[in-house]
């Protein structure tokens, strides 16, 4: 499948393949999406390969900048007459093949996809970085491919950065391609449930992942606080220049005094920082408001402290050689003081606000 007018892999495939069968044939999708504009054609040919029950298992090969997460989406999507593609079809295995070689270089760079001439178009403004990051978090099994041309340390190395970034994923080193077909095939290793909390950076914030070694000095940390950061001294934070050690993931959320009914979303992976509106608290939602699922309901009063209720501050860093004391101590600082802090909302809107007006 290929997200281009031309399906390059189609024609190859057609040229180099011949099929057990004379009445098999190579079904080509072209020009769309299989999460969007396929769906349909998709269930379509699914069902009727299910229906000849031929095959055993199929593998969707999608090309290399589509996203995970909508691909598995897919398999929810029903037809005009309430038909599924999980009805059909069990969503079995995430696989995402890295690049020994140039894995952690492409991570690192910061460039655009439009830059490496693999958008989508010019509305798409994902960085290699972003897709990276998204596929390696939600598979299941992660497959190093070429191997051969790297040293041991630095495919450990590498092993081991993953393994943060996705606690779940079995891990497997190959070459030239070539793994056992049992390791990505009939495994039962998805779950939407599982996929949906497998990031690293989001079980060390529910302190559920402790690792228990930093190989390579790569460690994982969670900060967390009670008080609203100065935006200034945030803001400055966030744009300093990087020196202690090699920051390779963080994400969280942020609490800003100036804006104290809002939540704000911080995410950076590689070279690649992005920050805004997550949200408001649910402090600031009217009661009325709030759901009324009794496991929701829960899930709200596990993060609520009196007085600021949920308002808190929750950030995840993964990377190497990081200072956490110095880390910690330095988005201390941020804090409003304890004088600042008692002066109140409307002394807090006064505050030196350099962050963007967010769209709420």
């Amino acid at each position: 499948m290929d997200m281009s007018e031309v399906n390059i892999d189609a024609a190859v495939i057609g040229k180099e393949i011949s099929l057990n069968r004379s009445e098999e044939k190579l079904i080509e999708f072209s020009n769309g999406c299989i999460c969007c504009t396929l769906r349909e054609d998709l269930l379509i040919e699914v069902s009727k390969l299910a229906s000849e029950k031929k095959f055993d298992y199929l593998i969707i090969e999608s090309t290399g900048i589509s996203e995970p997460l909508p691909i598995a989406e897919t398999f929810t999507f029903a037809d005009k007459q309430s038909i599924a593609l999980s009805e059909i079809a069990r969503l079995d295995t995430m696989v995402t093949v890295v690049d020994a070689v140039n894995f952690m270089k492409d991570y690192e760079e910061a460039r655009m996809l439009q830059e490496a001439g693999e958008s989508l178009g010019e509305d798409d403004e994902r960085s290699v970085t972003d897709l990276l990051i998204e596929q390696v978090e939600f598979s299941d099994v992660i497959l190093i491919n070429k191997t051969d041309l790297v040293n041991s340390e630095a495919l450990e190395k590498l092993r081991c950065i993953l393994s943060y970034l996705n606690t779940q994923a079995e891990i497997i080193a190959i070459e030239n391609g070539c793994v056992d077909i049992f390791k990505i095939l009939n495994t039962g290793k998805f779950s939407f449930e599982h996929a949906q909390q497998a990031p690293g950076w989001l079980k060390e914030m529910r302190g559920e992942h402790v690792p228990e070694t930093e190989e390579y000095g790569i460690s994982s940390f969670s900060y967390s606080a009670r008080k609203p950061f100065h935006p200034q001294r945030f803001y400055d934070f966030l744009h300093q220049p990087w020196t202690d050690g090699k920051l390779l993931r963080s994400k969280g959320f942020f609490w800003l005094a100036s804006r104290p009914d809002y939540a704000g979303q911080w995410s950076q992976a590689g070279g690649i920082a992005r920050y805004g509106y997550a949200g408001m608290f649910w402090q600031a939602v009217p009661r009325n408001e709030w759901p009324q699922d009794e496991t929701y309901m829960q899930s709200i009063m596990e993060k609520w402290q009196e007085p600021h209720g949920d308002r808190r501050q929750e950030l995840v860093f993964i990377g190497q050689n990081l200072d956490r004391h110095a880390l910690c101590q330095w988005l201390d600082e941020c804090l409003l003081t304890d004088e600042e802090l008692k002066a109140g909302t409307d002394c807090w809107a006064a505050l030196e606000d350099p962050f963007e007006l967010w769209q709420t």
